[in-house]
């Protein structure tokens, strides 16, 4: 793919291009625009400059052993500990620096310094250690957005016990699952937590998941969230894990020094299959690209106050919420409640507050800040802010333009990045100090990452045209393996050509002449009408571009037409105009055999608690079929609202 996007060198004059603001490049962390073709010239060596931000038990000296493709190996020689490389080695500069500022539902605040964090994690490694948890035992940890999750991370890395975090949200099914899938032998889970005002049993979940679970438990630790709200009892083989914390207080555990291509965890995503995969991350090239993102594309400092917003229980929380940030040496915001509890502006007022300089959140979420209105940002100092990230799904050109007006100020970098759970950290994105930003597009490949987009005979496809995004060479942060073995690993994600071995990313993009690629979606997100293929993200993209429209959804009602569910901006009226302006700017933007054959204007969208459109509950709804389990959703009153909305509308003479 053509690089010259990086280096700021841009052949397309009439986009709407936006260069790095002149303050920002004053300080920037990648500020060398030669980075590009250095990582071009020296190929894999150039990733040393990854390994060389980490601290090394034993020196590595291969940064990639690709004798057996596609199982690449990293820095395979050298060994470190990944909590050594998040606490210990900061203790002699910024012990007393804050590592964890953490805010709860309830307005509880509580803070860690290096040190603080430093002595628990080495107190929850000795308990562990005490309840038997060896190097390599996986542990499963099923927790809400507590210090306790990060702790208990980080203690098991100091171990050399990977860990299996479980988003909090899930079923005791899922969670029984996952735990057997991981072959693992404990749990660290909590009482319960608080979802709105209402205060959940998490205790009884895991109970579940452990009566339906195959294997058996040798122990679990309890954390004590809810207090006096919500009494819990505890088994013979369960802990509390504040009388474990206090029982090796002050205790000094020898980091375990692992080798780099060890396995420092595994988590569950969705397979094509429906049957969940074991992504698993080995500890030197993970942390190695992690951290090398954080610095260059996040910018993020050691005197920053940072805040990723998304849950732990995911990726990016992983990435960017724990290794990154820690790794770094900045401070990282954790978060446990909703953006809109109690107020619109809680996200705001926490960023005023903390003086967050570096935010990074999900279009999901800028989306719901736009419907909500622009007064709530603009009713707080966010003069702190310097630079704005974005991830999870593409941007409209809408939406990076009002995050970044109403939130960065009107200068502020939004940085888009994409990556996915495989591939462990950030692959395409700009640098903010070299590489000029197109809204709507996330960005050139990074240095060291060939991306390329293709067709289905996997030639690069012409700029403009749409094909599927690959990667043709392999990264520091790619994921190891399959918990379930080769054979999987190799058909879910890999394709053997002629010119070697290149990952399938599964998603659908195009890319344009300074090699800036726009994502859009999952190549299986896709409807066919009137002999005609669609990408969802395209359209859904081009209908957001209306006027007064924060969020559309399109699926196919099975009889070869389009239905797009839509929500407006809070005080926009869903009438028949703004139903003609939507239908006529889809067409405008895809096509007139585009326009679609029903509208439907609904206050919300079906989401996980991840915040993924359930695309197959509003397909259900527009085809007329009963529709499923809607537990999984965040908010699955608002399914029936829709249902009621399209039977009233086919009612209707």
């Amino acid at each position: 793919m053509d690089d010259s996007g990086g280096g700021g060198r841009l052949t397309n004059g009439d986009e709407d291009i936006v260069p790095p603001p002149a303050d920002f490049l004053e300080r920037a962390a990648a500020d060398d625009p030669g980075v590009y073709e250095r990582f071009e010239r020296e190929g894999p060596d150039a990733w040393r400059a990854a390994a060389d931000l980490l601290t090394w038990d034993r020196e590595y000296e291969t940064v990639l052993d690709d004798s057996e493709p596609p199982f690449y190996e990293w820095f395979p020689d050298g060994r470190l500990n990944a909590a050594a490389n998040c606490v210990d080695r900061h203790l002699d500069d910024r012990r007393n620096q804050l590592a964890i500022r953490w805010f709860g539902k309830r307005g509880e605040r509580r803070s860690y310094t290096y040190l603080d964090l430093h002595r628990e994690v080495n107190a929850v490694a000795a308990g562990l250690r005490d309840l038997g948890v060896e190097e390599d035992d996986v542990v499963t940890l099923y927790l809400p957005m507590v210090p306790e999750l990060p702790i208990a991370m980080l203690a098991c890395a100091r171990i050399g016990a990977p860990h299996n975090v479980v988003f909090a949200g899930l079923s005791a099914e899922a969670l029984a699952t996952r735990i057997d899938a991981a072959d693992s032998e404990y749990l660290i889970t909590c009482d319960g937590y608080y979802r709105r005002e209402d205060a959940f049993n998490q205790k009884s979940k895991a109970d579940n998941a452990r009566i339906r679970a195959e294997s058996e438990l040798s122990a679990a630790v309890v954390v004590d969230r809810l207090g006096d709200e919500l009494a819990v009892s505890l088994g013979d083989d369960e802990h509390e894990y504040g009388a474990l914390v206090d029982a090796h207080d002050g205790e000094t555990v020898e980091p375990v020094a692992r080798d780099a291509t060890d396995l420092l965890f595994v988590m569950y995503t969705s397979g094509t299959t429906g049957r969940p995969k074991g992504v698993e991350h080995a500890t030197g090239g993970y942390l190695a690209h992690v951290a090398w993102t954080t610095r260059k594309v996040l910018d993020v400092r050691p005197d920053d106050t940072y805040w990723c917003a998304a849950d732990i229980g995911w990726i990016t929380g992983h990435s960017y919420g724990v290794y990154g940030p820690l790794a770094t040496g900045t401070t990282t915001v954790l978060y446990e409640g909703s953006p809109d509890y109690p107020d619109r502006d809680r996200v705001w007022d926490l960023i005023e507050r903390n003086a967050v300089s570096v935010f990074y959140t999900s279009p999901t979420a800028i989306r719901s800040f736009m419907k909500w209105g622009a007064e709530y940002p603009e009713s707080h100092d966010l003069s702190s802010i310097r630079l704005l990230g974005t991830v999870g799904e593409s941007i409209t050109p809408k939406a990076w333009r009002w995050y970044r007006e109403h939130v960065g100020g009107g200068d502020a970098p939004v940085v888009d990045t994409w990556w996915q759970t495989e591939t462990g950290a950030i692959a395409l994105a700009t640098l903010p100090g070299i590489t000029p930003m197109k809204p709507g597009k996330v960005g050139p490949p990074l240095p060291g990452i060939d991306a390329r987009v293709v067709d289905e005979d996997g030639e690069p496809v012409d700029p403009g045209e749409s094909g599927y995004l690959t990667l043709a060479s392999p990264w520091p942060g790619m994921l190891r393996g399959l918990r379930e073995g080769d054979e999987r690993y190799l058909r879910e994600y890999w394709l053997r050509g002629e010119d070697g071995w290149r990952y399938r990313t599964g998603d659908g993009a195009t890319v344009d002449e300074d090699g800036y690629v726009t994502i859009l979606g999952r190549v299986d997100d896709v409807i066919n009408v009137r002999a005609q293929r669609f990408n969802t993200g395209e359209l859904e993209a081009a209908i957001v571009d209306a006027d007064g429209v924060t969020e559309a959804a399109v699926v196919g009602d099975g009889d070869g037409r389009i239905v797009a569910y839509v929500t407006t901006k809070s005080g926009v009226e869903p009438d028949e105009g703004l139903r003609d302006a939507v239908a006529d700017r889809l067409a405008g933007a895809v096509g007139d055999v585009a326009r679609p054959d029903r509208i439907v204007f609904t206050p919300e969208l079906p989401k996980t608690r991840s915040g993924k459109i359930m695309r197959r509950l509003l397909e259900d709804i527009a085809r007329g079929e009963e529709f499923g389990d809607v537990s999984a959703l965040r908010n699955p009153e608002v399914v029936g609202e829709i249902e009621s909305t399209v039977r009233d509308e086919n009612s209707r003479p």
